[in-house]
């Protein structure tokens, strides 16, 4: 399997225009479903096994809701006018204490499901002078607009789910 691209290495489309957040928002709502068929049948010992230092499929699957928060608000600081969005905690503080593993997939699964259709809803009801404002993306240094975040937001759920199937690839 060809290995991706690490997170902070990656950059990003910036400037996209108002007619693609319906492709935007089809990717952001398919991510619970998408997460949910992934896992569906795992055992508890594949799900919270580890590699290494790094976090296990259930991890990554929690790591996905933790984040949740955030995109929601950096969607709020775009809709007030803000400069700069909210910064992420780029140590992942969140997920390293939640302890993941020892909650309930189901619980996990729902509450993603959850917040990303919040997410997704407050995005649907963005006016087009909303989705043209922009704000500085904290670490990247470069201006996002609602549709290049919804994108981003997107991509990094697309980082975990891959993550997920490298990890499935090890136990096979």
């Amino acid at each position: 399997m060809i290995r991706k691209q690490p997170w902070f290495e990656r950059t990003f489309p910036t400037g996209l225009a108002p007619a693609i957040l319906p492709v935007a928002l089809e990717r952001l709502r398919g991510t619970p479903a998408r997460l949910e068929e992934r896992l569906a049948g795992l055992p508890a010992a594949v799900l919270t096994r580890r590699s290494g230092e790094t976090w296990s499929i259930q991890e990554n699957a929690g790591h996905l809701l933790d984040l949740e928060p955030l995109w929601l608000q950096r969607v709020e600081d775009l809709l007030a006018g803000r400069e700069e969005m909210t910064p992420a905690d780029l140590t992942n503080r969140r997920t390293h204490e939640a302890n993941h593993n020892a909650a309930a997939l189901s619980a996990l699964l729902r509450g993603f499901r959850q917040a990303r259709g919040a997410l997704v809803r407050r995005l649907e009801t963005a006016g087009t002078p909303a989705l043209r404002r922009t704000a500085l993306h904290p670490r990247l240094r470069v201006p996002m607009n609602l549709v290049d975040h919804a994108f981003f937001v997107a991509g990094h759920d697309d980082y975990h789910l891959a993550r997920i199937t490298e990890l499935l690839l090890e136990v096979r």
